[in-house]
């Protein structure tokens, strides 16, 4: 059954008449209803709702804008989340807030009872391969939540009025789910407005995608991220409670990849930890887990006699080669 909150809201709106309210009680049900995998209930409240929405809706008009896409599909793409926040190494900061938003939405009902809501909006901003992603699928493990990410090539339409149609479309829908949504590189289409040299229709669609994101309940969590926060529109930040600056690993972090790494490994590395930690920093943590597989595969090829120095001495080098050559 649904939670009472949401029945008492359904029951006002209903006798008061109020369309609108309605609506959005109902996608909580819905959302509610999924989360307890009562899903037939909620493919029939989602039936009823596309039902009475079109009986509701006015007469339609002529529009000179084709619907190229009217899937969902279209528009999001679903994965399973499975990587717990153990598996993460973050600076400690990042990690206790992951910790405290996580918390926050698993004590949701106590905070309600405070009239309170959990915060459900995140930015992730800083350079890419730093884990913008995987912090996104460690909250949907964390929360057991589905998880759906904007494709950006199903929803950007090349004629007017095109793109914030289907936002509004993807939007209605995800208000049925309890669930994570991811939006990757958002600044794609989160875009300063006041640049002079974007169009008009990318300025609607900002403002389309705002409105949009403080319409979502909290049982959506919206996670954005970025590698470019300096072309984010200023009206973006203050849509997102939790802003969160993800950088490159530390000599700190370095160090508890490489104790991991030999575990996992089973073989200790013959060259000085202090030195393979000074070779690696600058590099992303991405590049640092391409250099544990280059050794990997060298040690596997090598066998059955490997050299495990020189083989730990060739990866160094050439992750090494790797910064230089992204210090340009």
């Amino acid at each position: 059954m649904a939670r009472a909150d949401l029945l008492l809201k359904l029951a006002k709106a209903g006798l008061s008449g109020d369309t609108s309210l309605t609506k959005k009680v109902v996608q909580a049900v819905i959302a509610e209803e999924r989360t307890k995998q009562h899903n037939v209930v909620a493919d029939q409240l989602e039936d009823v709702l596309k039902t009475t929405q079109t009986s509701l809706s006015p007469a339609p008009t002529r529009s000179v804008t084709p619907v190229l896409y009217d899937k969902i599909e279209s528009f999001l793409y679903s994965i399973n989340p499975r990587k717990p926040l153990r598996h993460l190494l973050l600076d400690r900061f990042v990690c206790n807030s992951i910790q405290e938003f996580v918390s926050e939405n698993e004590r949701a009902d106590v905070l309600r009872s405070y009239n309170l809501e959990p915060r459900n909006r995140v930015l992730l901003v800083g350079e890419p391969g730093n884990g913008k992603t995987s912090i996104a699928e460690v909250l949907a493990t964390e929360l057991m939540l589905p998880m759906f990410v904007i494709r950006y090539d199903g929803i950007i339409g090349s004629y007017l009025g095109e793109t914030a149609s289907r936002l509004e479309k993807m939007f209605n829908f995800i208000k049925t789910q309890h669930c994570v949504l991811f939006f990757d590189e958002f600044d794609a289409i989160g875009k300063e407005r006041g640049d002079q040299h974007e169009t008009g229709e990318i300025k609607r669609v900002v403002s389309s995608l705002l409105l949009q994101i403080d319409k979502l309940p909290s049982y959506v969590i919206v996670v954005a991220a970025t590698n470019h926060a300096e072309l984010l529109d200023r009206a973006v930040w203050r849509r997102f409670q939790v802003k969160l600056k993800i950088d490159k690993p530390g000599k700190e972090l370095i160090g508890e990849w490489l104790e991991r790494f030999e575990l996992d490994f089973e073989h200790k590395l013959p060259t000085p930890r202090n030195t393979v930690v000074s070779k690696l920093l600058g590099l992303s943590f991405a590049e640092i887990e391409e250099f544990g597989l280059s050794i990997r595969r060298r040690y596997a090829l090598a066998q059955p006699s490997p050299d495990l120095r020189e083989i730990i001495n060739f990866s160094l080098q050439e992750a090494e080669n790797k910064k230089n050559f992204t210090n340009g």
